[in-house]
């Protein structure tokens, strides 16, 4: 049993960021997803799928994985580099790419 631990990103949908500040353990996939012959849906028998476990702080998180007896990997947020940009900055006589409609 393996699991992955991280720090969900923020939606694409929304700008705000709800929900980006907790830890996520989420089991991985232990047996291969079957198309149903009849229905065409696909289905799972791993229930361990379906949860995911938040935490506050990375340490819970791991601690957690530690006193279950559960395989983990941390993959770490990616921090968001914001550049300022200036509305002007599109009208300035030394812009470098062309002016285009």
């Amino acid at each position: 049993m393996s699991a992955k631990i991280y720090r969900p990103a923020k939606t694409a949908m929304q700008s705000g960021k709800a929900k980006t500040n907790l830890w996520v353990l989420e089991f991985d996939q232990e047996t291969p997803r079957t198309i149903d012959p009849i229905m065409g849906y696909t289905s799972s028998a791993d229930t361990r799928q379906q949860v995911k476990l938040t935490f506050e702080t990375l340490e819970q998180a791991e601690a957690y994985a530690q006193r279950n007896g559960i395989e983990y990997r941390i993959i770490m947020p990616k921090e968001v580099v914001r550049q300022s940009l200036s509305y002007s900055d599109n009208f300035r006589y030394s812009r470098i790419q062309p002016w285009t409609h």
